[in-house]
């Protein structure tokens, strides 16, 4: 008897401090699961002529991180019509109105970074005309490659049909010596390829009164490792007959 009353006595004790802690992870859960409005918008993206009402809303991986799992945009027209659209998730969540496939109503342009530098990007546009969502392709480059040449040089082929940029790697010699690339005299030891990112990141540019807007996109070019940044390529995309082509593009050696 005796033991049961001290059993019971022990229970006592330790109870609340059970039921606490639970409430204090589930208090933690709700937390990290909360909606946060991270930016609002009044545009008229259906071409109606009345400016639909965008939320662009999302759920933090958790309270102190700044990465959104969860990100998605509520968007509210004439007629308490409504619709959603789920992007991706990532950091720093945000959205740009301007009529990229030239039909005369704005598109809705998402961006979020892949990490916390922000130095990726992700993208997904949409279309909302006549009420009807629709997701457009964003440009893509296939074609760019690159390898070290003789003399600590590089070659870089922007376009098949012209001849590709030469890049001088002088201000790396020593790393790719270290790295067993070169000799001291500059003689390339082993074939060694270029690390051309995908496209990093875009902007919308006006391109002209009669044109409207495109997208500039820059793309990363490094030598060895994604750290040996030797510059960047810059393109300007028009959308046209349903796909993007590239009007030009330019290399930009890294600042010395």
């Amino acid at each position: 008897m005796k033991q049961l009353i001290l059993a019971l006595f022990l229970l006592c004790l330790v109870l609340p401090g059970i039921i606490v802690s639970s409430d204090m992870v589930s208090a933690d859960e709700i937390e990290n699961q909360k909606t946060i409005l991270i930016d609002s918008f009044k545009e008229d993206i259906t071409g109606d002529g009345q400016k639909e009402e965008i939320k662009l809303k999302g759920i933090r991986f958790s309270k102190d991180s700044n990465y959104f799992h969860n990100v998605w945009a509520d968007i509210t027209g004439a007629q308490t019509k409504q619709w959603k659209i789920v992007y991706k998730g990532g950091y720093d969540p945000q959205l740009e109105f301007h009529d990229l496939n030239h039909d005369g109503v704005n598109d809705v342009l998402f961006q979020s970074g892949d990490n916390q530098k922000k130095e990726k990007h992700h993208y997904q546009l949409h279309t909302l005309k006549d009420g009807k969502l629709k997701e457009l392709e964003v440009p893509v480059s296939y074609t760019i490659t690159g390898e070290f040449k003789q003399n600590f040089k590089a070659a870089l082929l922007l376009d098949p049909s012209k001849d590709p940029v030469t890049i001088d790697l002088e201000n790396h010699a020593n790393n790719y010596i270290h790295a067993k690339v070169y000799t001291a005299e500059g003689k390339l030891l082993k074939k060694t390829h270029l690390l051309v990112d995908p496209i990093t990141s875009f902007e919308p540019i006006y391109i002209s009164r009669n044109k409207g807007y495109g997208l500039k996109s820059y793309q990363q070019v490094s030598g060895i490792t994604h750290d040996d940044v030797l510059g960047k390529i810059e393109a300007l995309w028009y959308f046209e007959d349903g796909k993007w082509i590239k009007l030009k593009q330019n290399w930009r050696p890294q600042q010395k």
